[in-house]
């Protein structure tokens, strides 16, 4: 089998070196420092030697010949959906034709006639493959006022559009930039399909779930405190700054408010959702000159739109994930089929970043779970396939490293650039992450995603992975044209969530023995600060040396952004294992937020300096994600039941916003 399903081999033989490397290239300014992270793009600095270098040839070392490779990895991926597909026949014998469903917030203590409540809806007819039964209903209401309601908003709209379509006037892109509208650009398409026609099957409602625990009350107060800040000082902007009590836009879309959408119907916070729902019903517009990044803007617009319509069977936020879909369309335009990273929502005109023509592997390879869903709740083919182009067009690359891709494509030729640079974090993370969720997503049918996946898995083993000094800490380092540098950032602790969700998924067993090594590193990353927060960059110590740590940080990478990547793995291997430490592991990251981030007037704010517990420097901004992920993960990871978005029924966009997973045909 060539080592493919063998037993774990974390380390080569004979890894470590006789003397210390060379010193890497120092790393330039970050290109897009603005945003939180670049690469799932929010990963946006650059490894080092990784920005500016040379292209070079593909280093495959002494690895076996390539045709040989994808042999055994098609052999591996063959056995192992021999493996999962006859434990899935087992399984729907044996479960519920459907998943359990979250139920309903609690309903407010104000009287709901008073309030913009979340009305019923009947359940969907998919076009396409997946049980409308996953569809989670809100309280009951008379839908008669919603008809009324979703009548007056779409007047409004075409309203909105038709004044907003008349005035012509000069594009501020979010970076400041002044772009014209070009003469002749078509305006993306208003006219969409109507949506499908409710079902007169009846919803299936699961019972009241049990009230949330003592760890789970806290993650509450936390999420309201950090709402009050925003609804106070940024309501409707993208993002707080709850130092200066201001906000700062991005998109001009209100990220924040989406982003934690399903939060708060997960965390059971109806007047919040409510209110929320309120503002998208009558505020949100897309028909604005603004430029979108489209992965960013797909994983938590889109996404959160998908999610909270999934949620809570409400099809306003159908008709605005459809709405705005279209309006992403036109980054596909390209003469290589791969996307333009930033397309202008009002005009459609799409265009690579200002810094660089090409765009990263990660953004154009982490947006296909939601343009999959969303065709397959419209029954519009057109979003599947411009994703699934991508996902296939990268597949048949050369460039790659024993699965591992470069950080760049070209939209141009469609090529890989900046070839010999490999790494789980920024600017390639989401790649690895997406080519697990797909295959998941999709009911484990597409064979191409898991041996790609199965043979990335295989390249991280035998060429990033390396144990430190003096605890033997194993991390995942990177790779510059042969050159192996210890350095790993806190995204790339994404990696033990998803390799745990794998091995749950009927995946190599020793997938999860490898994500229990690295959870145990990512949790000694934010262990070994001062403040218990992990650094954005660490750089691990490899030789025994008195009085080091395992754990060094360069002065330039102490900030903490309130990423969610550590708990955010910390919930998976809780979940699939039931290991009561991670939950001790993350109320020490709760409370480590609460002691250095939290702002008293409302929101929690990164800082700039995680070794300094007296004064961490707060950097006054509060990310989208913070409501969207850290805290979502943390509520999860503290509840006891199974069932709360089973990992049998969802899967997880990179941006944590649950979408359906495809399930077969009854009968099947």
């Amino acid at each position: 089998m060539g080592g493919v399903l063998t037993a774990l081999r974390w380390l080569p033989a004979g890894v470590g070196p006789a003397k210390p490397p060379a010193p890497l290239r120092a790393r330039p300014p970050d290109a897009a420092s603005g945003r939180g992270r670049p690469g799932r793009l929010r990963r946006c600095h650059v490894s080092d030697a990784a920005a500016g270098g040379a292209a070079s040839g593909l280093h495959l070392g002494d690895a076996e010949p390539r045709s040989e490779l994808r042999r055994q990895q098609k052999l591996a991926a063959a056995l192992v959906l021999e493996a999962v597909n006859g434990r899935s026949a087992e399984e729907r014998k044996m479960r519920p034709a459907d998943p359990p469903v979250l139920p309903a917030p609690q309903k407010a203590d104000a009287n709901p006639e008073d309030s913009p409540g979340v009305l019923p809806q009947k359940p969907q007819r998919h076009f396409r493959r997946g049980p409308p039964n996953l569809q989670i209903r809100a309280p009951s209401k008379d839908s008669r006022d919603r008809r009324q309601d979703d009548t007056k908003q779409r007047d409004e709209m075409v309203g909105d559009a038709r004044q907003e379509e008349n005035t012509q006037r000069t594009v501020v892109s979010w970076r400041g930039a002044v772009i014209e509208p070009q003469p002749g650009t078509e305006l993306p398409s208003r006219k969409a399909e109507a949506p499908p026609r409710p079902s007169s099957q009846a919803p299936r409602i699961q019972s009241q779930a049990a009230p949330p625990n003592e760890r789970q009350r806290a993650v509450i107060d936390a999420f309201r405190h950090a709402w009050a800040g925003y609804r106070k000082f940024a309501w409707g902007h993208d993002e707080l700054k709850p130092v200066s009590r201001s906000f700062s836009e991005w998109f001009g879309l209100g990220l924040t408010l989406i982003d934690a959408l399903d939060t708060m119907w997960i965390l059971g916070l109806k007047k919040e959702f409510e209110e929320a729902r309120k503002w998208v019903s009558k505020k949100l517009r897309f028909q604005k000159d603004v430029d979108v990044n489209l992965f960013e803007s797909t994983i938590r617009v889109l996404g959160g739109l998908l999610s909270a319509y999934h949620l809570s069977g409400d099809e306003l936020f159908l008709r605005k994930a459809e709405d705005f879909g279209n309006r992403l369309m036109p980054a596909f335009q390209t003469p290589s089929k791969i996307p333009y990273s930033d397309v202008n929502i009002g005009t459609g005109a799409a265009h690579p970043p200002r810094w660089t023509s090409d765009s990263t592997v990660a953004e154009v390879t982490s947006i296909q779970l939601e343009f999959r869903e969303l065709s397959r709740l419209t029954g519009r083919k057109k979003f599947q396939e411009a994703a699934e182009e991508v996902t296939r067009h990268v597949h048949s690359l050369s460039g790659k490293k024993d699965g591992l891709v470069p950080m760049f494509i070209s939209t141009h030729s469609g090529l890989f650039t900046h070839m010999g640079v490999f790494t789980l974090g920024a600017r390639a993370d989401s790649y690895y992450e997406y080519l697990l969720k797909q295959w998941i997503q999709g009911g484990k049918k597409e064979t191409q995603l898991l041996e790609d996946y199965l043979e990335a898995v295989e390249g991280i083993k035998k060429h990033l992975l390396r144990r430190s000094e003096p605890r033997k800490l194993t991390f995942v380092g990177e790779l510059a044209h042969g050159r192996f540098s210890a350095k790993m950032d806190h995204l790339v602790c994404f990696l033990p969530g998803t390799l745990a969700l794998g091995a749950h998924h009927g995946l190599p067993a020793d997938h999860m023995e490898l994500a229990r090594a690295l959870m145990d590193t990512c949790y000694q990353m934010n262990r070994q600060m001062e403040t218990g927060l992990s650094p954005e960059i660490v750089h691990f110590n490899l030789y025994p040396q008195s009085d080091h740590k395992d754990v060094q940080v360069k002065p330039a990478d102490r900030h903490n952004l309130l990423r969610p990547e550590t708990v955010e793995s910390l919930f998976y291997l809780h979940r699939l294992t039931g290991d009561p430490k991670y939950q001790d592991w993350g109320w020490e990251l709760l409370q480590s937020f609460n002691a250095y981030t939290r702002v008293p007037s409302g929101g929690y704010s990164s800082i700039s300096n995680v070794r300094d517990p007296l004064n961490p420097q707060p950097r006054d901004k509060m990310e989208s994600f913070f409501l969207g992920e850290t805290l979502k993960y943390l509520y999860l990871l503290f509840s006891d039941d199974p069932d709360l978005l089973s990992l049998d029924a969802y899967v997880f966009n990179t941006e944590a916003h649950p979408l359906p997973i495809w399930a077969p045909p009854r009968g099947a």
